[in-house]
This record gives C-alpha cells, sequence and structure tokens, in this order.
C-alpha cells in the first residue's frame, strides 16, 4: 500500500474539523460544493489531492476563506 502525503493528510483533516464543526456530513458539504461525495471522502482520507479551485469551493461551503483552511498544510 502507498504511503498517504503528510500535506494531503493534513488538509483532509482541516476539511473534516471544519466540516463537523458545521455539522456537515460529507453529502453536505458535496453538495455546497458543488461535488461529488466520495469526492470530498477521498479528500478527508487524504486519497486525492485536490485542485486549488476546488479547495476554494470547499473553504466557502464551509464559509471560511482558503487560507484557514490551509492553516498548519505546509508539509
Amino acid at each position: 500500500m502507498q504511503k498517504r502525503d503528510p500535506v494531503l493528510v493534513a488538509l483532509g483533516q482541516n476539511i473534516r474539523r471544519h466540516r463537523d464543526v458545521k455539522g456537515f456530513s460529507q453529502e453536505v458539504l458535496a453538495e455546497k460544493a458543488g461535488l461529488d461525495r466520495t469526492y470530498i471522502s477521498d479528500i478527508e482520507r487524504g486519497a486525492r489531492n485536490p485542485g486549488i479551485k476546488n479547495v476554494v469551493r470547499i473553504a466557502r461551503a464551509l464559509g471560511i476563506t482558503a487560507a484557514k483552511l490551509l492553516e498548519g498544510v505546509d508539509g
């Protein structure tokens, strides 16, 4: 099995933490961001490397800035 990239894992953890604070399921977050639920799941597990446009979409759906979402994600 391939080891997950620590940057992607940290981003996924941030997304999940902010999603949990909002009380959103992955499905609700995906709908608000205009993305697929499995895509959100993959990102949260650190299995997917989202593009910057999707990072911004997720941040907006969570009501935070992309900078806030990326705090601590510095590899």
